[in-house]
């Protein structure tokens, strides 16, 4: 079986590590796919899933609130502060965390909070989008 080993780690865990047939991520500059044996790569990554194709078929979803991707022929990882399984996103929290981060936009004193609102804004809707991803292929 022709695959290559993913790792996905946040700052507190390891959230996947094992073997994949395919994995689909959101770079910085549009969506990317990695088969094995993928040219050597090192970019950025947006929030969003990453979704690993296992070598048995079945599919593994991991939310990562941005985050740095480095792709060798037979290793993919991927490095994020946050990363959070897709069965263990929680909508609720998710939602609350998208209400903060709008309050604190029309709440903002100065560019710089207004830019840290933003970016959490995108985080908490990417990981929304994420979750109902998640649930569709349920």
């Amino acid at each position: 079986m022709n695959t290559i080993h993913v790792d996905v780690v946040s700052a507190e865990e390891s959230i996947f590590s094992g073997e994949a047939r395919f994995v689909a991520l959101p770079g910085e500059s549009g969506e990317l796919g990695i088969y094995p044996r993928h040219t050597p790569l090192i970019t950025r990554v947006k929030p969003g899933s990453v979704r690993i194709e296992l070598a048995d078929g079945k599919e593994e979803f991991v939310f990562v609130a941005g985050g740095i991707l480095e792709v060798q022929p037979d290793c993919v990882t991927v490095l994020s502060d946050t990363a959070v399984r897709g069965k263990d996103l929680d909508e609720e929290k998710a939602g609350a965390a998208r209400q903060a981060a709008e309050e604190a936009i029309k709440n903002a004193k100065s560019e710089l909070d207004l830019a840290k609102a933003q970016s959490e804004l995108a985080i908490a809707a990417a990981e929304i989008a994420a979750l109902r991803k998640y649930l569709r292929k349920k």
